[in-house]
Order: structure tokens, then sequence, then C-alpha cells
């Protein structure tokens, strides 16, 4: 790259896409990289002025390009640089539902997307869906379950998934479920049927969906949870700092009674799966990984589905919905506690009353 494109100490490839790309891909990502910051710096900020960004600008969008990049590809896209508006959309939706990134943060996200669509020639211009002031005061993620949602996807969890398929188990496997059914259903062993495997669903999908709504949990805390972390007996999740999504503090979770039974039988369920010998992890996907966003939202989809709810949820809609429930029952402190903020400010944002909250009030008020 030549001298004028003034990129000296931007970073043209990541460690982290390093590692994810092999070696066809880096020379393309390398040659896209440079094309982009050369346009950057020489007309990216006013191209019908000529002129470029300056430095740390250039440092700091390249950077968060990068990052959505690498989302995107782990989104099993795989490997593209023509990213389309609707996953700025929904990286950009994340971020803010993520309660990790300062509005100046993400304003800056916002402003390198419009960048790098402007840069595109193949693709229109891109508007973000959502405002977001640079000044910290632009508008606070509102998108909550309501009450009657909440319950009915607490309803509707307890209708998805099940034990394993009756005549997809081998002889011994069957043996196995089979004196497991007989002390959930409190029979003898051998007046188990198959039809029994019809009315017991399996209670992990339950213990997720449950435990989520209580504690508000991010997706990767979701994918890092521990066994150890239950404590049945208190109806308690406790969350070591080294294993908390922002590893600063020890964090004790309330939950409902009725979640914690379901905990104690999704413990006792799981020791019959083989994919979680050797492991401690709460809860792994069939393809036995950790549970992240795209599979959390797998499984929302269709909790949604038999809940009918039809409106688009996310899981960050979930803690959303706790935090603004927990605040308006037990004040700002119960919800950053149970929500594991460190700083109250993050937690400020679900001090508002709900909409039914406040139709009832117009209601009182005549």
């Amino acid at each position: 790259m030549d001298e004028s494109a003034k990129v000296e100490g931007i970073v043209l490839i990541s460690d982290p896409a390093r590692r994810q790309l092999n070696e066809r891909q880096l020379i393309a990502y390398r040659n896209h990289r440079e094309d982009l910051i050369r346009w950057l710096a020489t007309m990216g900020k006013e191209p019908d002025k000529l002129e470029g960004y300056a430095e740390d600008t250039m440092r700091n969008y390249t950077t968060i390009l990068d990052k959505f990049y690498r989302w995107c590809w782990e989104k099993n896209d795989g490997y593209t640089t023509d990213l389309p508006h609707e996953r700025a959309d929904e990286y950009l939706r994340e971020l803010v539902l993520s309660d990790e990134y300062s509005d100046s943060h993400l304003h800056n996200v916002k402003l390198s997307f419009k960048a790098y669509f402007r840069w595109r020639s193949d693709c229109d211009e891109w508007e973000s869906p959502l405002t977001i002031s640079s000044t910290g005061t632009g508008n606070q993620p509102k998108d909550y379950v309501t009450m009657e949602e909440r319950k009915a996807l607490r309803e509707a969890a307890l209708e998805y998934g099940t034990v394993p398929a009756y005549h997809h188990l081998d002889p011994d496997e069957r043996a196995r479920w089979k004196r497991f059914l007989a002390q959930r259903f409190g029979k003898p062993m051998n007046e188990v049927s198959p039809s029994d495997w019809k009315r017991a669903n399996g209670f992990k999908y339950p213990s997720i969906v449950h435990t989520s709504l209580d504690a508000g949990l991010r997706p990767v805390e979701v994918g890092r949870a521990k066994t150890y972390w239950v404590d049945v007996e208190n109806a308690l999740l406790h969350i070591p700092a080294d294993e908390s999504s922002k590893n600063e503090d020890n964090w004790t979770v309330s939950l409902r009674s009725e979640t914690a039974d379901y905990l104690a039988r999704w413990l006792e369920e799981r020791e019959m799966y083989e994919k979680y010998e050797g492991t401690d992890a709460l809860w792994l996907t069939r393809s036995a990984n950790p549970y992240n966003s795209s599979s959390l939202r797998y499984v929302l989809e269709n909790v949604c589905e038999i809940a009918e709810i039809e409106r688009h949820l996310s899981w960050y809609a979930i803690r959303h919905s706790t935090g603004t429930y927990m605040a308006r029952e037990e004040g700002l402190a119960a919800a950053q506690s149970q929500l594991r903020h460190k700083r109250t400010e993050t937690t400020m944002k679900y001090d508002q009353a709900p909409v039914e909250d406040r139709r009832d009030a117009l209601d009182r008020m005549g």
C-alpha cells in the first residue's frame, strides 16, 4: 500500500481473523482491507470533496469492521466481505441490547457501517433502524417481554423438547432410560412402556428458559453455565467472578422455587446423556457445543411458536424484561444485583414504567 493512504499503525489482519481464515481467504481479506483503508484515508469522510478520515478514526472504524466481519462469518455465512444491510442491523441491535457498550462506542459502530456501505458501489447506503446519540443521551433499548409473554414462554418451554425417541435407542440405552422413567413416574421398570416416552418431556429446555427468565442470562452466560453454579436447596445461582461475563465479581442470583425444581430435575436427567461425561457444562446443544446467540435464537423461535407469540423476540429481550420488572417490583438495587451490573448507570435504563403500568396510571388519573 502506498504511503499516501496513511495507514501506519492500522492492523490489516487481526489475530482472531488470522485464526479463522485459511491462507487463500487471508490474502483476499488483506486485499479487501487495503482497498477499504485506502478509500477511508483519501475520500471516506467526504467523497465529493476527496476528504479522508484522520488516522485515529480509520483505526477505530477498521477495528470495528473487523469484529463485524468475524461475527458474520460465525453466523454460518462463511467467509465473505459483501455484508448485507440486514446483518448490520442485527449486529448493531445485538450490541445495543448487550449492556456492554457505551453510547459513544455504539455511535462509532453506526458511523463505521455507514462508511462501509458508502464505500460499496454495489449496494445502497445504510441507515440505522436505531437512534443512538454520541453523547450518551440516546434512546435506550425498550425491547422486553411483557408479563403475559413471560408467562406464555414459561408454559411453552414445558412443551418443547423430549427425552430420546423410544425407537431410536439400542437395548442398553433403552434399559437405562426405562430405569430413569420408572423412577420419575414411580412405577416398576417392567411397566414402563413406549407411551411413557410420549409424556416424558425433558427438563433441559424448561430449565434454560426459566433460569434465563429469572436471572436475565445473557447468551454467553447460558453457554458458560456450570453445574456447580446451581444451588437447588436455596434456589440460587452462584456465578464465580472468573466465569461471569464481566469477570469482575462473584454474583448470587435469585431463582423461583419452580425454576430450582426444574434445574434439579435437569441435573438428574443430564446424567443420562453421554455428551455430559467429563464436563461441568450445565447445558450443551444437541451437537455437544455450548449454547450461543445463534443456537438460543433457534430455541426461542420454537418456544415462541408454541407460545403463539408472533412478534420477533431476541434472547436479550428476556434479559431486559427481567430488569424492567425487577426494577418496578423491588427497585434499581435489586435489578442491579439480579442482572449482575457493575455500574448503577447501566441499570438505570430499566427505571421506566412498563406500558401496562402507565396505562393503569392514566385510568386512575381519569
